[in-house]
């Protein structure tokens, strides 16, 4: 078994241990997510939430208080960078295009509240590994890819988090998140010659739907006092 299937097998398996925990008044929340990132790349020269990609999970939320859940995801996330062609082809085959796809198998840990059963507003933080980097200059594909080292393995992020009921079970989420730690420090060179170099970080927006399960029960059974 590869090093990414072990890090997949123990996360999976830490989220169904959560779920079999035992509790006298929780009944633990499930979570099916789906939704679409929009991200770049802080240091790398171009700018802009160009970037989209897939983010796809399942997450636990345990309540531990009146109001107050927290949750633990395990997620696909696709990240990056984009940047279309800036001026035509020149002789030396620079166009400014510019496209890097990082792909991470991500655990977030977050703490929630919830006001009148609508809307849940929460703040934490997320682990991601690192399985797939694709990069592309000028149309070209580099060398780069997830075990050359020329991006970091783990991405350690701060994250904000922002749920809204849309209907019973189901919940539309923004997500934003950054780097706390440099994912990639590269240098650059100027057409005069200077050179300098910049730490990059991922910075993304996410938008989700999020389908709840057991969410009444457990709401009920928090409220009930023990006999």
């Amino acid at each position: 078994m590869n090093r990414k299937l072990i890090f997949q097998a123990l996360i999976f398996t830490g989220l169904l241990l959560l779920l079999a925990f035992p509790a006298k008044t929780q009944i633990i929340k499930g979570e099916i997510i789906a939704g679409f990132n929009l991200s770049q790349v802080d240091g790398d020269e171009i700018y802009g939430y160009k970037k989209a990609g897939l983010q796809l999970g399942l997450g636990a939320m345990i309540p531990i208080a009146d109001k107050w859940d927290l949750s633990i995801e395990t997620l696909y996330n696709e990240k990056g960078a984009n940047e279309k062609a800036q001026y035509p082809m020149q002789a030396d085959s620079t166009t400014g295009a510019y496209k890097v796809n990082l792909n991470y198998l991500e655990v977030p840990v977050l703490v929630h509240f919830t006001d009148k059963e609508f809307i849940t507003i929460g703040t934490g933080f997320s682990w991601g590994r690192l399985i797939s980097a694709t990069e592309f200059e000028h149309g070209k594909q580099t060398s780069t890819n997830a075990e050359n080292g020329v991006y970091n393995d783990n991405d350690f992020n701060v994250l904000v988090d922002l749920r809204m009921r849309l209907y019973k079970q189901l919940k539309i989420n923004f997500r934003y998140q950054y780097s706390l730690a440099q994912i990639r420090e590269r240098e650059y060179t100027s057409s005069q010659g200077s050179t300098w170099k910049r730490k990059q970080y991922n910075n993304m927006l996410t938008f989700r739907l999020v389908y709840m399960f057991n969410e009444e029960r457990s709401q009920r059974n928090l409220k009930t006092p023990e006999l």
